[in-house]
């Protein structure tokens, strides 16, 4: 074992960051976009279904705020454990690290029991105020009704994956996601159209898949190949240990969470102004925007091991290279994002939809949502590197401005001053990223110059 901890510091503490940063960044990478594929897949089905198609597409587009809570409790915990499990490793310190996982473990499994009890208690009522209509509530409940019931497969299978992504296996991390993802490209078409469960069979075939790849993470992290191991005392949960990680992950979970609060606004606005066709424009935008940005989410998640390890080992260098290397990408690839939406929409549209009239106003919407997104990279490589180094006071300031201070007064504010009422939420989004973007570059100038000051930099 003290081969294999060996082994780890010099990859991540002397390696050649750029080999670095791709190795773990293209596993994580593909585990992001074959996560996503959970839901993309499901709602390229549904929206397939014959003659129900287009309203069972918009239907599941209401979930879209409950499954994103979901996955950002799971951030709350594992966000903020996995960034200070690799810190905690830099600084040589494997027992704290254990400790961060095991208390992190039994958090995600309490969360899991309460968000299933309160989504098979309320999930009706809470779709009816996201936006579902009455021609689409049937749709939206008979998929959460069953996805919620899988939640704790959500749960450990996105939250203790972080934990193996936060020791340098990346592989095994894309790994643990594309097993179930497989599962649920192989299980959906079986029992929504075979077997006629239709939407039902959509929500059943990823819980069973979640459950496997959850299967498959907590088997990895007890057995031998991990360094850092889930053991039975760790799991005793430690208000010293696991309010720490709470706090770090507080950013990730508002960026998550507050798009659950997002989608509501938009929701429940575009449905006012727009009808049933803007809120299944926004189910395409939404998917779009999530799956885009997903590579850009992997790079900072291959960045992280490296950000955080050599932040705990005072390597400042190696931290100002991987940084520096990371907004590069991200940058170039938010460029490419960019053109293709602004270009080529149809590319992106036409995965979900063959319907003429959703098809013609979900181009012209995504147009307008998309218009900022040629500067995400700046964006997102700041603010994962703050989560990185373990500032959770920035992190969560940024995560609140984009969203809860600027966007979401925005999309109810800016249809007041256009006779577009539409098009008014649509470009709440664009402004609230520019406003959000400048901001972010700017206290990350600042920060950083003062860490390296700090550290001999």
């Amino acid at each position: 074992m003290a081969d294999q901890k060996n082994v780890k510091e010099v990859d991540l503490g002397s390696g050649s960051v750029g080999k670095l940063l791709f190795s773990l960044a293209l596993p994580a990478i593909s585990a992001q976009v074959i996560n996503v594929l959970y839901n993309m897949v499901d709602r390229m089905y549904i929206g397939h279904l014959p003659d129900v198609g287009a309203s069972a597409l918009t239907g599941v587009g209401v979930t879209f705020p409950i499954i994103m809570a979901i996955s950002a409790f799971a951030a709350l915990v594992s966000m903020g454990g996995a960034p200070r499990a690799s810190i905690m490793l830099g600084k040589g310190r494997r027992d704290e690290a254990e400790k961060i996982l095991g208390n992190c473990t039994t958090a995600l499994i309490a969360v899991s029991l309460i968000l299933t009890a309160v989504i098979q208690l309320f999930g009706q009522r809470i779709l009816l105020t996201f936006g579902a209509s009455g021609d689409t509530i049937e749709y939206a409940w008979s998929y959460m009704q069953i996805y919620s019931i899988g939640t704790i497969f959500v749960q450990l299978a996105l939250g203790l994956n972080a934990f193996i992504n936060a020791q340098g296996y990346a592989r095994t991390g894309m790994l643990t996601v594309l097993i179930g993802a497989v599962c649920n490209i192989i299980l959906d078409p079986i029992l929504m159209f075979v077997l006629h469960m239709g939407v039902r069979g959509a929500a059943l075939a990823t819980i069973i898949s979640q459950g496997i790849s959850a299967a498959f993470v907590v088997m990895f992290l007890v057995s031998g190949k991990s360094y850092l191991k889930i053991r039975i005392p760790c799991l005793k949960v430690e208000k010293s240990v696991l309010m720490p990680a709470i706090a770090l992950g507080a950013a990730p979970f508002v960026m998550q969470f507050t798009e659950s609060i997002l989608n509501i606004c938009f929701n429940t606005s575009l449905q006012r102004y727009g009808g049933d066709i803007a809120v299944g424009s926004m189910t395409i935008c939404s998917s779009v925007m999530q799956f885009s940005l997903l590579p850009l989410m992997g790079m900072c998640q291959g960045a992280q091991p490296i950000i955080s390890f050599n932040y705990g080992a005072r390597k400042i260098h190696r931290v100002d290279s991987a940084f520096r290397l990371l907004l590069v990408t991200c940058l170039g690839y938010a460029t490419v994002l960019w053109s293709v939406a602004m270009f080529f929409p149809h590319v992106f549209t036409g995965i979900f939809t063959q319907d003429q009239t959703l098809t013609g106003y979900a181009v012209w919407a995504l147009r307008i949502y998309m218009a900022a997104s040629l500067m995400f990279g700046a964006q997102i490589a700041c603010q994962q590197t703050f989560i990185s180094l373990g500032d959770s006071k920035t992190s969560l300031f940024l995560a609140l401005l984009r969203k809860v201070f600027l966007l979401i007064p925005l999309i109810y504010l800016l249809p007041r001053f256009f006779e577009n009422k539409v098009m008014a939420v649509f470009l709440a989004e664009p402004i609230a990223d520019a406003v959000a973007v400048c901001t972010t570059v700017a206290l990350f100038v600042v920060s950083f110059r003062k860490l390296k000051r700090e550290l001999g930099g």
